[in-house]
């Protein structure tokens, strides 16, 4: 039950990590109604929610959308080990049911560990610390 925890070493916690994925993100996966900006991180996998008021002007269809990907999240954490992830929910995304939802993040979660696994994946990171 622990495993799908979701601790604060799990999570993007302040201004500069979030600033940090968005300097030096070497993968992107494009899902229409959310993007998910991935950054090589040392330890195990993090991830970080962008949900704002556009997406859904009431609090409770921001915190359903939070939720889902966060669930989705824990399941998939081996598969995402090592990655920074910042979340960002577009409109249209409140349209989309839970089920659907949960469907579309696993296909993105699949797409952005095989992209991470390529070996060009790690020559990006480089060239964005070089400059």
């Amino acid at each position: 039950m622990s495993r799908f925890m979701f601790p604060r070493q799990v999570r993007l916690l302040n201004a500069g990590d979030y600033q940090s994925v968005f300097n030096d993100t070497s993968t992107k996966v494009f899902a229409g109604e959310f993007l998910l900006l991935a950054r090589k991180h040392a330890d195990s996998g993090r991830l970080g929610l962008i949900v704002s008021k556009k997406t859904d002007k009431r609090a409770v269809g921001r915190n359903r959308i939070k939720r889902v990907v966060r669930d989705s999240f824990r399941h998939h954490q081996e598969l995402l080990n090592g990655l920074d992830i910042v979340f960002l929910a577009r409109q249209g995304i409140r349209d989309v049911e839970n089920p659907e939802l949960h469907k579309r993040l696993e296909k993105a979660w699949k797409q952005l560990a095989k992209k991470a696994q390529k070996p060009n994946f790690e020559q990006k990171q480089r060239k964005s610390k070089q400059k």
